[in-house]
């Protein structure tokens, strides 16, 4: 018996002629994430799931840790390889029964039977299964409509695989499957939210983060560092473009209303992510904007935002709440780092009563006392680019 960790895929399953496309994103973000824990692994892919075998002393379970974070990847199970016939199925079990069970006391058996050839139907194979771990003296019970753990026996075409269930993996789309964008990514909860749901639709991201020296400092910087980190361990890759607006927002402070103020500068934000988008191939924006959740977050401000480029705006937190964006930002990692008490940009000469009901004839306007097209070139000539690998 060899232990494996085999990957269940999700929604692919529901690809027509073009399965092999996805599929083969998927299988090259799992070798590229083999390859980089060291060691030997082979995979082998049948019937929607992928099985991971490790060579001598690998380490299955960091295997199976790391690949929860695979964006198409429904859900992960660590487990046991062995000969295709019951013998070898009772002793896989009987050796490795608190393993399979994971210190649950209530289970059922769920047989999975492939291969029509082998001469035990699903519900025997249960039956048989079940009798072995309740002879075992672990002080277990069958629950079969509401157990701890699913013990799981599939009987392949080649070998039968024994395993407790496994866990949630990511789910979503294979990276990569559905494009580019470019995420407005600051120090807050949101933005990081939203770039992790649009990336689990298989979009490939990138990042620019706005920083505004002096009144920011690299603290405020290597926070956001660490979320494009956080972000790029499930992506594979990111390259964090960071930009300054000081001049931008001193100018806007001295020469427009102050009640405007904050939705000026988030269109310039906007001029500059388009710019450095066209530059990286990406064909859409990415914000972590919700309706009415702060002053420049109206559907009015949003609509006058917007206006200010051409590209596509996509905004996968628009519907949420704070507390449903904080359980996603515990979630997938990110809501410690930004906790953690570094102003970004967007707080720096906040207006004292913002216009939450912006007309963009108002906007044009102010915009018209300002050089929007120099004061820009000048901004996204301090553009720096960091190269983030996923861990």
């Amino acid at each position: 018996m060899k232990k494996i960790v085999l990957l269940k895929y999700g929604e692919l399953v529901l690809k027509g002629l073009n399965r092999s496309y996805f599929d083969n994103l998927l299988l090259r973000r799992v070798r590229t994430l083999l390859r980089g824990m060291g060691g030997a692994y082979e995979t082998d892919y049948a019937q929607s799931t992928l099985c991971i075998r490790g060579g001598e002393g690998a380490d299955m379970d960091a295997v199976a840790a790391r690949m929860k974070k695979v964006f198409g990847v429904a859900s992960v199970c660590v487990g046991y390889e062995c000969e295709k016939d019951m013998d070898a199925i009772r002793q896989t079990l009987a050796a490795h029964a608190p393993e399979l069970l994971g210190g649950a006391t209530r289970f059922k058996c769920v047989a999975k039977r492939s291969d029509k050839r082998f001469p035990l139907g699903s519900p025997e194979i249960c039956a048989d299964c079940g009798a072995l771990l309740l002879s075992l003296g672990l002080g277990l019970t069958v629950d079969v409509l509401d157990p701890e753990v699913c013990v799981t026996i599939e009987i392949r075409d080649r070998a039968a695989f024994v395993h407790g269930g496994g866990e949630k993996g990511a789910g979503g789309m294979p990276t990569g499957s559905n494009g580019r964008a470019m995420l407005l990514l600051s120090g807050g909860i949101d933005s990081p939210v939203a770039g992790y749901m649009i990336a689990k639709r298989g979009v490939e991201i990138d990042g620019v983060y706005f920083e505004s020296p002096p009144y920011t400092g690299e603290q405020a910087r290597e926070k956001v560092v660490s979320l494009a980190q956080t972000l790029a361990n499930y992506t594979g890759r990111m390259y964090l473009n960071t930009v300054s607006v000081t001049e931008i927002q001193e100018t806007l402070m001295q020469k427009c209303d102050e009640k405007l103020f904050t939705l000026l500068l988030r269109r310039f934000m906007m001029r500059l992510a388009e710019r450095t988008a066209r530059l990286t191939g990406s064909a859409a924006l990415v914000t972590g904007e919700s309706v009415g959740q702060v002053a420049s977050q109206t559907m009015s401000a949003l609509g006058v935002t917007d206006e200010a480029v051409s590209l596509p705006v996509f905004r996968p937190c628009i519907g949420l709440d704070k507390e449903e964006i904080i359980v996603r930002a515990r979630q997938i990692g990110t809501f410690d780092i930004s906790s953690l008490p570094y102003e970004d940009c967007c707080t720096v000469f906040t207006p004292r009563h913002p216009n939450t009901r912006p007309t963009l004839e108002e906007i044009l306007e102010n915009e018209s006392r300002v050089d929007v097209d120099a004061l820009a070139a000048r901004a996204f000539e301090t553009r720096r680019t960091l190269r983030l690998e996923g861990k």
